[in-house]
């Protein structure tokens, strides 16, 4: 049972990777807004209603990839060692993340989702509302293990700079690949921001939410792509 489970599972992610790459493509050559869903089924050779058992809305078929790493971000905080602060955890991810920008591939994903994001309101509009949904899932997370209710404004605060961090350094990573840095040029630019950022939060959060669980092993993810 357990083998067919795992079958299962994988046939699920090589379908989302399919109808996801088909979806980039169309996008890279025509355009978000020029691109119905139905093409994007038609060239991922499934039907509509399987893209959107995938991907709920259009624009998700951009941003899986970044929801996948806020998703990561906050199992990290969620899954942190005893006596490692939220911050720390978060943090840790945040620049280690950074590496995989030292490949070309990268900065050419980047390159388009950045000029299709760009050339979208209602990507960009999208995107802040996947950063805010992400934001209240911290704050919820750091309320609930500092024994505070969901709005509490310090958990709001705390979470807000966290995510603040991620999505400037997204925007930086952006602006410097449209520049033309690539390779281990932008992933030490990246890292190097990144932890500067993060040494500016330690002062005021190195002591909230400092985990007394034990630590829970990492549960396996597979990434779907780079949007950075």
């Amino acid at each position: 049972m357990t083998v067919e489970l795992g079958l299962r599972e994988r046939k699920k992610q090589q379908t989302r990777q399919l109808i996801f790459e088909a979806a980039s493509r169309l996008f890279a050559d025509r355009g978000f807004d020029a691109v119905t869903v139905a093409e994007v089924a038609r060239a991922a050779d499934v039907s509509e209603v399987t893209v959107f058992n995938y991907f709920p809305a259009k624009e998700d078929l951009v941003f899986a990839g970044l929801q996948f790493f806020e998703e990561k971000l906050i199992e990290a905080v969620r899954r942190r060692g005893p006596g490692e602060s939220a911050v720390t955890a978060f943090g840790r991810l945040l620049v280690e993340g950074r590496g995989r920008l030292a490949t070309d591939e990268a900065a050419t994903a980047i390159t388009k989702g950045a000029t299709l994001i760009g050339g979208s309101p209602a990507l960009q509009v999208r995107e802040r509302e996947v950063v805010a949904r992400y934001t209240q899932a911290l704050a919820r997370l750091l309320a609930e293990e500092t024994g505070r209710d969901a709005g509490d404004v310090e958990a709001q605060a705390a979470a807000s700079a966290l995510m603040g961090v991620h999505r400037a350094l997204v925007a930086h990573v952006r602006v410097r690949v449209l520049a033309g840095w690539h390779g281990r040029r932008l992933a030490a630019d990246a890292r190097s921001q990144a932890a500067r950022a993060l040494a500016r939060l330690e002062g005021g959060l190195a002591g909230y939410a400092v985990s007394n669980q034990p630590a829970v092993p990492d549960a396996s993810v597979t990434s779907t792509a780079t949007t950075t």
